[in-house]
């Protein structure tokens, strides 16, 4: 009786963060207008003169949803500080290809894939390489070290 009660506790609230759809919301907004997501972004990168850090990745994508935790632990300071952040859904390769390939097709070889930008939407660097794609492997650390890299890079010049 005891291992009912706790089922159905434990689907109950799994149905009260159900989507309209019956699904899990995800970190990358299925109906999310993606151009006007990275133009408010890059507005307010401006006014913080901070940079725009763009992720592609979708929710069915085990490295993306990885990525994402690690983002929100401890590299979320450094995000906050350095960053405005937009998650750009790319569904199944099929949504906001004219994104990514503005900024020289960062998915090619997987996702997740980064884009960083001034706010003035000049790229400062992409992952063109997959550099991201294996995040369940990188764990917290080394995606920490990742983008702390590519800010002091940015930083300093190079």
């Amino acid at each position: 009786m005891k291992n009912i009660l706790t089922l159905l506790v434990a689907t109950f609230f799994l149905c009260s963060v159900c989507q309209a759809d019956g699904t899990l919301p995800g970190p990358y907004d299925e109906t999310a207008n993606a151009g006007a997501d990275v133009a408010a972004a890059l507005s307010a990168a401006k006014a913080d003169k901070k940079d725009v850090l763009l992720i592609f990745g979708a929710n069915w994508c085990k490295d993306c949803l990885e990525l994402d935790r690690a983002l929100k632990g401890q590299s979320a300071s450094l995000m906050q500080k350095k960053f405005v952040v937009v998650k750009i859904n790319v569904g199944q390769f099929d949504r906001n290809l004219d994104l990514a390939s503005e900024f020289g097709n960062p998915i090619k070889k997987g996702i997740p894939a980064a884009v960083l930008l001034h706010a003035d939407r000049s790229v400062i660097y992409a992952t063109r390489g997959g550099e991201l794609a294996d995040a369940r492997h990188m764990g917290e650390q080394g995606i920490y070290d990742f983008f702390n890299k590519i800010t002091d890079q940015h930083n300093h010049g190079q």
